[in-house]
Protein backbone atom coordinates (compact mmCIF):
# COMPACT_ATOMS: atom_id res chain seq x y z
CA UNK A 1 0.00 0.00 0.00
CA UNK A 2 2.82 2.39 0.95
CA UNK A 3 4.75 1.50 -2.24
CA UNK A 4 1.57 2.08 -4.28
CA UNK A 5 1.15 5.55 -2.75
CA UNK A 6 4.80 6.41 -3.41
CA UNK A 7 4.47 5.30 -7.04
CA UNK A 8 1.29 7.33 -7.38
CA UNK A 9 2.96 10.44 -5.95
CA UNK A 10 5.88 9.99 -8.34
CA UNK A 11 3.44 9.80 -11.26
CA UNK A 12 1.67 12.93 -10.16
CA UNK A 13 5.01 14.72 -9.73
CA UNK A 14 6.03 13.72 -13.24
CA UNK A 15 2.76 15.03 -14.63
CA UNK A 16 3.26 18.32 -12.80
CA UNK A 17 6.77 18.64 -14.22
CA UNK A 18 5.51 17.87 -17.73
CA UNK A 19 2.69 20.42 -17.43
CA UNK A 20 4.94 23.14 -16.05
CA UNK A 21 7.79 22.62 -18.50
CA UNK A 22 7.41 25.10 -21.38
CA UNK A 23 7.14 23.59 -24.84
CA UNK A 24 10.13 25.63 -26.02
CA UNK A 25 11.98 22.95 -27.95
CA UNK A 26 15.11 24.59 -29.37
CA UNK A 27 13.49 27.86 -30.43
CA UNK A 28 13.89 29.81 -27.22
CA UNK A 29 15.73 33.12 -27.61
CA UNK A 30 17.29 34.82 -24.62
CA UNK A 31 17.73 38.59 -24.82
CA UNK A 32 20.47 38.74 -22.22
CA UNK A 33 21.40 41.39 -19.71
CA UNK A 34 19.10 44.22 -20.79
CA UNK A 35 17.79 47.19 -18.89
CA UNK A 36 14.06 46.74 -19.30
CA UNK A 37 11.61 49.57 -20.02
CA UNK A 38 8.46 47.46 -20.05
CA UNK A 39 6.00 49.98 -21.53
CA UNK A 40 3.85 50.37 -18.45
CA UNK A 41 5.64 53.46 -17.15
CA UNK A 42 7.17 51.45 -14.30
CA UNK A 43 10.80 52.03 -13.25
CA UNK A 44 13.54 50.33 -15.25
CA UNK A 45 14.45 46.74 -14.42
CA UNK A 46 18.21 46.37 -14.48
CA UNK A 47 20.18 43.41 -15.80
CA UNK A 48 17.38 41.04 -16.76
CA UNK A 49 16.83 38.44 -19.47
CA UNK A 50 13.76 38.37 -21.66
CA UNK A 51 12.87 34.90 -22.92
CA UNK A 52 11.06 34.54 -26.24
CA UNK A 53 9.61 31.40 -27.78
CA UNK A 54 8.02 31.50 -31.21
CA UNK A 55 6.33 34.89 -31.53
CA UNK A 56 5.74 35.35 -27.82
CA UNK A 57 7.48 36.61 -24.70
CA UNK A 58 7.73 33.73 -22.22
CA UNK A 59 9.00 35.57 -19.19
CA UNK A 60 11.33 38.18 -17.72
CA UNK A 61 13.88 36.91 -15.20
CA UNK A 62 17.23 37.79 -13.58
CA UNK A 63 20.03 37.47 -16.08
CA UNK A 64 21.62 34.04 -16.37
CA UNK A 65 18.68 32.16 -14.85
CA UNK A 66 18.03 30.19 -18.03
CA UNK A 67 20.94 28.86 -20.07
CA UNK A 68 19.25 26.66 -22.69
CA UNK A 69 18.46 28.68 -25.81
CA UNK A 70 19.95 31.05 -28.34
CA UNK A 71 21.56 33.92 -26.45
CA UNK A 72 21.52 37.44 -27.87
CA UNK A 73 24.01 39.39 -25.80
CA UNK A 74 22.39 42.77 -25.16
CA UNK A 75 24.29 43.66 -22.02
CA UNK A 76 24.37 47.45 -21.72
CA UNK A 77 21.37 47.82 -24.02
CA UNK A 78 17.87 49.11 -23.27
CA UNK A 79 14.82 47.08 -24.27
CA UNK A 80 11.32 48.43 -24.78
CA UNK A 81 8.21 47.40 -26.71
CA UNK A 82 7.94 48.32 -30.37
CA UNK A 83 6.24 51.68 -30.92
CA UNK A 84 2.57 51.68 -31.95
CA UNK A 85 1.18 54.48 -34.11
CA UNK A 86 -2.60 54.76 -33.94
CA UNK A 87 -2.63 57.42 -36.68
CA UNK A 88 -0.55 56.89 -39.81
CA UNK A 89 -1.11 56.28 -43.52
CA UNK A 90 0.28 54.04 -46.24
CA UNK A 91 0.35 54.30 -50.03
CA UNK A 92 -0.16 58.06 -50.17
CA UNK A 93 3.35 59.26 -50.96
CA UNK A 94 6.49 58.15 -52.75
CA UNK A 95 9.45 60.50 -52.58
CA UNK A 96 7.95 63.96 -53.09
CA UNK A 97 5.03 62.53 -55.09
CA UNK A 98 1.54 62.53 -53.62
CA UNK A 99 -0.83 60.55 -55.81
CA UNK A 100 -3.45 57.77 -55.74
CA UNK A 101 -1.05 55.83 -58.02
CA UNK A 102 1.23 55.44 -54.99
CA UNK A 103 -1.31 53.06 -53.46
CA UNK A 104 0.41 49.96 -54.80
CA UNK A 105 1.85 46.85 -53.22
CA UNK A 106 5.53 47.64 -53.64
CA UNK A 107 5.20 51.12 -52.18
CA UNK A 108 3.10 50.01 -49.21
CA UNK A 109 5.48 47.15 -48.39
CA UNK A 110 8.42 49.57 -48.61
CA UNK A 111 6.71 51.89 -46.13
CA UNK A 112 5.79 49.09 -43.73
CA UNK A 113 9.40 47.98 -43.77
CA UNK A 114 10.57 51.52 -43.07
CA UNK A 115 8.24 51.78 -40.09
CA UNK A 116 9.62 48.49 -38.77
CA UNK A 117 13.30 49.42 -39.20
CA UNK A 118 12.61 52.59 -37.22
CA UNK A 119 11.09 50.59 -34.36
CA UNK A 120 7.42 51.20 -35.19
CA UNK A 121 6.06 47.66 -35.18
CA UNK A 122 2.32 48.38 -35.46
CA UNK A 123 0.49 51.11 -37.36
CA UNK A 124 -3.07 52.11 -38.17
CA UNK A 125 -3.59 53.43 -41.70
CA UNK A 126 -6.30 55.90 -40.78
CA UNK A 127 -8.26 56.28 -44.00
CA UNK A 128 -7.86 56.55 -47.80
CA UNK A 129 -7.34 52.80 -48.15
CA UNK A 130 -8.14 50.79 -51.26
CA UNK A 131 -9.09 47.14 -51.69
CA UNK A 132 -5.41 46.16 -51.61
CA UNK A 133 -5.29 47.17 -47.93
CA UNK A 134 -7.19 44.08 -46.82
CA UNK A 135 -4.85 41.71 -48.66
CA UNK A 136 -1.75 43.30 -47.14
CA UNK A 137 -3.33 43.59 -43.68
CA UNK A 138 -3.89 39.81 -43.58
CA UNK A 139 -0.31 39.11 -44.61
CA UNK A 140 0.97 41.55 -41.99
CA UNK A 141 -1.17 39.91 -39.29
CA UNK A 142 0.08 36.47 -40.37
CA UNK A 143 3.70 37.62 -40.40
CA UNK A 144 4.27 36.46 -43.97
CA UNK A 145 5.62 39.82 -45.16
CA UNK A 146 8.34 42.01 -43.64
CA UNK A 147 7.33 45.24 -41.98
CA UNK A 148 5.06 46.68 -39.32
CA UNK A 149 1.73 45.06 -38.49
CA UNK A 150 -1.13 46.87 -40.20
CA UNK A 151 -4.61 47.93 -39.13
CA UNK A 152 -6.82 50.53 -40.78
CA UNK A 153 -9.95 52.60 -41.25
CA UNK A 154 -11.04 51.62 -44.74
CA UNK A 155 -11.71 54.66 -46.96
CA UNK A 156 -12.86 57.15 -44.35
CA UNK A 157 -15.74 59.60 -44.54
CA UNK A 158 -15.19 63.14 -45.75
CA UNK A 159 -17.15 66.01 -47.26
CA UNK A 160 -18.05 66.79 -50.85
CA UNK A 161 -15.78 69.59 -52.07
CA UNK A 162 -14.27 69.66 -48.60
CA UNK A 163 -11.73 68.00 -46.35
CA UNK A 164 -9.69 66.08 -47.16
CA UNK A 165 -8.88 68.01 -50.30
CA UNK A 166 -6.65 66.64 -53.01
CA UNK A 167 -3.89 69.12 -52.26
CA UNK A 168 -3.67 67.71 -48.74
CA UNK A 169 -4.46 64.02 -49.12
CA UNK A 170 -4.58 62.96 -52.75
CA UNK A 171 -7.07 60.15 -53.30
CA UNK A 172 -9.41 58.66 -55.86
CA UNK A 173 -13.19 58.67 -55.42
CA UNK A 174 -13.14 55.08 -54.15
CA UNK A 175 -10.63 55.99 -51.42
CA UNK A 176 -12.88 58.41 -49.55
CA UNK A 177 -16.66 58.28 -49.06
CA UNK A 178 -18.33 61.70 -49.16
CA UNK A 179 -21.96 61.27 -48.06
CA UNK A 180 -24.31 64.23 -48.26
CA UNK A 181 -27.10 62.83 -46.08
CA UNK A 182 -27.45 60.83 -42.90
CA UNK A 183 -28.66 57.75 -44.80
CA UNK A 184 -25.74 57.94 -47.20
CA UNK A 185 -23.42 58.13 -44.20
CA UNK A 186 -25.02 55.06 -42.66
CA UNK A 187 -24.70 53.19 -45.95
CA UNK A 188 -21.01 54.10 -46.14
CA UNK A 189 -20.43 52.77 -42.63
CA UNK A 190 -22.25 49.52 -43.41
CA UNK A 191 -20.20 49.07 -46.58
CA UNK A 192 -16.97 49.62 -44.66
CA UNK A 193 -18.09 47.06 -42.09
CA UNK A 194 -18.81 44.61 -44.91
CA UNK A 195 -15.31 45.11 -46.31
CA UNK A 196 -13.85 44.34 -42.88
CA UNK A 197 -12.60 47.68 -41.56
CA UNK A 198 -11.06 48.00 -38.11
CA UNK A 199 -12.34 51.57 -37.52
CA UNK A 200 -14.38 54.35 -39.08
CA UNK A 201 -12.53 57.59 -39.82
CA UNK A 202 -14.22 60.99 -40.28
CA UNK A 203 -12.83 64.36 -41.33
CA UNK A 204 -14.62 67.22 -39.54
CA UNK A 205 -12.79 70.41 -40.49
CA UNK A 206 -13.29 73.36 -42.84
CA UNK A 207 -9.61 74.21 -43.43
CA UNK A 208 -9.72 77.65 -41.83
CA UNK A 209 -13.20 78.32 -43.21
CA UNK A 210 -12.24 77.81 -46.85
CA UNK A 211 -14.32 74.68 -47.61
CA UNK A 212 -17.60 73.08 -46.46
CA UNK A 213 -17.58 71.26 -43.13
CA UNK A 214 -19.33 67.98 -42.36
CA UNK A 215 -22.78 68.63 -40.96
CA UNK A 216 -23.95 67.50 -37.55
CA UNK A 217 -26.57 65.32 -39.26
CA UNK A 218 -23.91 63.39 -41.18
CA UNK A 219 -21.37 62.94 -38.39
CA UNK A 220 -24.04 62.00 -35.84
CA UNK A 221 -25.44 59.35 -38.20
CA UNK A 222 -21.91 58.08 -38.91
CA UNK A 223 -21.14 57.64 -35.23
CA UNK A 224 -24.50 56.06 -34.45
CA UNK A 225 -24.32 53.57 -37.33
CA UNK A 226 -20.71 52.69 -36.54
CA UNK A 227 -21.63 51.85 -32.97
CA UNK A 228 -24.58 49.78 -34.22
CA UNK A 229 -22.08 47.86 -36.32
CA UNK A 230 -19.67 47.38 -33.43
CA UNK A 231 -17.11 49.83 -34.81
CA UNK A 232 -15.34 52.72 -33.13
CA UNK A 233 -15.01 56.14 -34.75
CA UNK A 234 -11.95 58.36 -34.98
CA UNK A 235 -12.30 61.99 -36.03
CA UNK A 236 -9.94 64.46 -37.70
CA UNK A 237 -10.46 67.88 -36.11
CA UNK A 238 -8.68 71.19 -35.70
CA UNK A 239 -10.88 73.32 -33.45
CA UNK A 240 -12.05 72.98 -29.88
CA UNK A 241 -15.70 73.58 -30.82
CA UNK A 242 -15.67 70.71 -33.32
CA UNK A 243 -13.95 68.44 -30.80
CA UNK A 244 -16.60 69.25 -28.19
CA UNK A 245 -19.44 68.59 -30.62
CA UNK A 246 -18.01 65.24 -31.64
CA UNK A 247 -17.47 64.13 -28.05
CA UNK A 248 -21.10 65.04 -27.35
CA UNK A 249 -22.14 62.97 -30.38
CA UNK A 250 -20.28 59.92 -29.06
CA UNK A 251 -16.98 59.84 -30.99
CA UNK A 252 -14.42 57.39 -29.62
CA UNK A 253 -11.10 58.97 -30.62
CA UNK A 254 -10.04 62.54 -31.32
CA UNK A 255 -7.41 61.84 -33.95
CA UNK A 256 -5.62 65.22 -33.94
CA UNK A 257 -4.93 67.72 -31.23
CA UNK A 258 -7.00 70.85 -30.62
CA UNK A 259 -4.94 73.65 -32.13
CA UNK A 260 -7.04 76.82 -32.27
CA UNK A 261 -7.38 77.66 -28.56
CA UNK A 262 -6.69 76.24 -25.11
CA UNK A 263 -8.87 73.34 -24.03
CA UNK A 264 -11.25 74.15 -21.19
CA UNK A 265 -12.71 72.40 -18.17
CA UNK A 266 -15.90 71.49 -20.05
CA UNK A 267 -13.95 69.64 -22.73
CA UNK A 268 -11.69 67.88 -20.24
CA UNK A 269 -14.62 66.63 -18.20
CA UNK A 270 -16.51 65.47 -21.30
CA UNK A 271 -13.45 63.56 -22.55
CA UNK A 272 -13.04 61.84 -19.20
CA UNK A 273 -16.73 61.13 -18.68
CA UNK A 274 -17.07 59.53 -22.11
CA UNK A 275 -13.66 57.78 -22.01
CA UNK A 276 -12.64 59.38 -25.31
CA UNK A 277 -9.05 58.89 -26.49
CA UNK A 278 -6.91 61.82 -27.66
CA UNK A 279 -4.08 61.65 -30.21
CA UNK A 280 -2.21 64.95 -30.50
CA UNK A 281 -0.15 64.37 -33.70
CA UNK A 282 2.20 67.21 -32.73
CA UNK A 283 4.46 66.45 -35.68
CA UNK A 284 1.75 67.18 -38.24
CA UNK A 285 2.23 70.96 -38.13
CA UNK A 286 5.87 70.72 -37.07
CA UNK A 287 6.70 69.03 -40.39
CA UNK A 288 5.50 72.10 -42.28
CA UNK A 289 8.59 74.10 -41.31
CA UNK A 290 11.09 72.11 -39.25
CA UNK A 291 13.04 70.64 -42.19
CA UNK A 292 13.35 74.04 -43.84
CA UNK A 293 14.92 75.36 -40.63
CA UNK A 294 17.66 72.74 -41.03
CA UNK A 295 18.06 71.69 -37.39
CA UNK A 296 21.30 69.97 -36.42
CA UNK A 297 19.75 66.49 -36.50
CA UNK A 298 18.84 66.92 -40.17
CA UNK A 299 22.35 65.73 -41.03
CA UNK A 300 22.24 62.71 -38.70
CA UNK A 301 22.35 59.29 -40.39
CA UNK A 302 19.21 58.38 -38.41
CA UNK A 303 17.25 61.02 -40.31
CA UNK A 304 19.05 60.75 -43.63
CA UNK A 305 18.36 57.03 -43.94
CA UNK A 306 14.61 57.72 -43.77
CA UNK A 307 14.75 59.89 -46.91
CA UNK A 308 14.15 58.83 -50.46
CA UNK A 309 16.39 60.61 -53.01
CA UNK A 310 13.77 63.14 -54.18
CA UNK A 311 13.03 64.24 -50.63
CA UNK A 312 16.72 64.45 -49.79
CA UNK A 313 17.24 66.72 -52.78
CA UNK A 314 14.32 68.94 -51.74
CA UNK A 315 15.73 69.46 -48.26
CA UNK A 316 19.09 70.43 -49.76
CA UNK A 317 17.47 73.03 -52.02
CA UNK A 318 18.04 76.53 -50.59
CA UNK A 319 15.22 77.98 -52.70
CA UNK A 320 12.77 75.45 -51.28
CA UNK A 321 13.84 76.24 -47.73
CA UNK A 322 13.52 80.00 -48.30
CA UNK A 323 10.08 79.68 -49.90
CA UNK A 324 8.84 77.40 -47.12
CA UNK A 325 9.96 79.67 -44.31
CA UNK A 326 8.42 82.72 -45.99
CA UNK A 327 5.03 81.11 -46.61
CA UNK A 328 2.04 82.35 -44.53
CA UNK A 329 1.26 78.74 -43.60
CA UNK A 330 4.55 78.47 -41.73
CA UNK A 331 3.72 80.92 -38.93
CA UNK A 332 0.27 79.37 -38.68
CA UNK A 333 1.89 75.95 -38.29
CA UNK A 334 4.26 77.19 -35.58
CA UNK A 335 1.30 78.57 -33.62
CA UNK A 336 -0.56 75.28 -34.06
CA UNK A 337 2.37 73.25 -32.71
CA UNK A 338 2.65 75.44 -29.61
CA UNK A 339 -1.10 75.27 -28.92
CA UNK A 340 -1.14 71.53 -29.55
CA UNK A 341 1.70 70.98 -27.09
CA UNK A 342 0.04 73.14 -24.48
CA UNK A 343 -3.25 71.27 -24.80
CA UNK A 344 -1.59 67.85 -24.74
CA UNK A 345 0.12 68.68 -21.44
CA UNK A 346 -3.14 69.95 -19.92
CA UNK A 347 -5.13 66.91 -21.02
CA UNK A 348 -2.45 64.46 -19.94
CA UNK A 349 -2.13 66.04 -16.50
CA UNK A 350 -5.92 65.99 -16.16
CA UNK A 351 -6.06 62.24 -16.73
CA UNK A 352 -7.52 62.14 -20.24
CA UNK A 353 -6.62 58.95 -22.10
CA UNK A 354 -3.76 59.73 -24.52
CA UNK A 355 -2.74 57.66 -27.55
CA UNK A 356 0.18 57.97 -29.92
CA UNK A 357 0.13 58.90 -33.59
CA UNK A 358 1.77 61.25 -36.06
CA UNK A 359 -0.19 61.26 -39.34
CA UNK A 360 3.01 59.87 -40.85
CA UNK A 361 2.74 58.85 -44.48
CA UNK A 362 -0.11 61.25 -45.26
CA UNK A 363 2.15 63.78 -47.00
CA UNK A 364 5.78 63.64 -48.18
CA UNK A 365 7.09 65.67 -45.23
CA UNK A 366 5.49 63.31 -42.69
CA UNK A 367 8.20 60.70 -42.99
CA UNK A 368 7.32 57.14 -41.87
CA UNK A 369 9.36 55.94 -38.91
CA UNK A 370 11.23 59.15 -38.30
CA UNK A 371 8.03 61.05 -37.48
CA UNK A 372 7.33 58.76 -34.55
CA UNK A 373 10.67 59.60 -32.94
CA UNK A 374 10.13 63.29 -33.64
CA UNK A 375 6.72 63.00 -31.97
CA UNK A 376 8.32 61.58 -28.82
CA UNK A 377 10.70 64.55 -28.68
CA UNK A 378 7.83 67.01 -29.15
CA UNK A 379 5.85 65.31 -26.38
CA UNK A 380 8.76 65.69 -23.97
CA UNK A 381 9.20 69.30 -25.10
CA UNK A 382 5.51 69.79 -24.22
CA UNK A 383 6.20 68.76 -20.63
CA UNK A 384 5.62 65.01 -20.50
CA UNK A 385 8.48 62.93 -19.15
CA UNK A 386 10.30 60.53 -21.48
CA UNK A 387 8.91 57.61 -19.49
CA UNK A 388 5.36 58.92 -19.83
CA UNK A 389 5.80 59.53 -23.55
CA UNK A 390 7.16 56.04 -24.15
CA UNK A 391 4.30 54.46 -22.21
CA UNK A 392 1.81 56.37 -24.37
CA UNK A 393 3.60 55.20 -27.53
CA UNK A 394 3.47 51.56 -26.46
CA UNK A 395 0.92 50.37 -23.90
CA UNK A 396 -1.20 53.51 -24.35
CA UNK A 397 -1.72 53.04 -28.06
CA UNK A 398 -2.22 49.30 -27.61
CA UNK A 399 -5.04 50.05 -25.18
CA UNK A 400 -6.55 52.63 -27.55
CA UNK A 401 -6.58 50.03 -30.33
CA UNK A 402 -7.94 47.31 -28.07
CA UNK A 403 -4.86 45.15 -28.68
CA UNK A 404 -4.11 43.24 -25.49
CA UNK A 405 -1.42 41.12 -27.16
CA UNK A 406 1.23 43.87 -27.44
CA UNK A 407 2.46 47.18 -26.03
CA UNK A 408 4.25 45.85 -22.94
CA UNK A 409 7.07 43.40 -22.25
CA UNK A 410 5.29 40.75 -20.22
CA UNK A 411 4.68 37.04 -20.46
CA UNK A 412 2.22 36.16 -23.20
CA UNK A 413 2.70 39.36 -25.22
CA UNK A 414 3.97 39.49 -28.79
CA UNK A 415 7.73 39.82 -28.96
CA UNK A 416 7.73 43.09 -30.92
CA UNK A 417 10.76 44.75 -29.37
CA UNK A 418 13.08 47.71 -29.75
CA UNK A 419 16.71 47.45 -28.58
CA UNK A 420 18.50 50.76 -27.93
CA UNK A 421 22.13 51.63 -27.28
CA UNK A 422 21.26 54.34 -24.73
CA UNK A 423 18.57 55.15 -22.19
CA UNK A 424 15.61 57.07 -23.71
CA UNK A 425 14.38 57.97 -20.24
CA UNK A 426 17.59 59.90 -19.69
CA UNK A 427 17.29 61.69 -23.05
CA UNK A 428 14.36 61.01 -25.37
CA UNK A 429 16.64 61.49 -28.38
CA UNK A 430 18.20 58.18 -27.37
CA UNK A 431 15.11 56.53 -28.85
CA UNK A 432 16.94 57.12 -32.15
CA UNK A 433 19.95 55.03 -31.12
CA UNK A 434 18.47 51.81 -32.46
CA UNK A 435 20.61 48.70 -32.08
CA UNK A 436 18.03 46.13 -33.23
CA UNK A 437 14.33 45.62 -33.86
CA UNK A 438 12.46 42.39 -33.19
CA UNK A 439 9.14 41.55 -34.79
CA UNK A 440 7.07 38.49 -33.87
CA UNK A 441 9.94 36.94 -31.92
CA UNK A 442 12.70 37.36 -34.50
CA UNK A 443 15.38 40.03 -35.00
CA UNK A 444 14.43 41.76 -38.26
CA UNK A 445 16.83 44.69 -38.47
CA UNK A 446 19.79 46.41 -36.86
CA UNK A 447 20.81 50.09 -36.90
CA UNK A 448 18.94 52.18 -39.47
CA UNK A 449 22.20 52.85 -41.30
CA UNK A 450 21.70 49.47 -42.93
CA UNK A 451 18.40 50.59 -44.49
CA UNK A 452 17.79 52.24 -47.84
CA UNK A 453 14.24 53.56 -48.34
Amino acid sequence: MVRHCIDLLRSVACLVVICLTPAWGQDVSILRGVTLIDGTGAPHQQNVDVLVSGTTIVRVEPTGTTTAGTVHDYRGKFLLPGLISAHSHVGQVNGTSQSPANYNRDNILRQLRQYEVYGVTTIVALGTNQKLFYEIRKEAHDGTIPGADLFGADRGIGVRNGVPGGQVLAATEDQIDRPGTAEQARAAVRAAKERGTDFIKMWVDDSYGTVPKMTKEVYTATIDEAHRQGLRVTAHIFSLNDAKALVAAGVDVIAHGVRDQPVDHEFIEAMKKNSVWYIATLGLNDAVFIFAEHPEWLDDPFFQHALQPALKAQFADAAWREKTLAAPATNRARDAVRMNQRNLAILHDAGVRIGFGTDSGAMPLRIPGFMEHRELALMVEAGLSPQESLAIATSGSAALLGLDDRGTIQAGKLADLLVLDADPAEDILNSRKIHAVWRRGKPVSGPVTGFTP
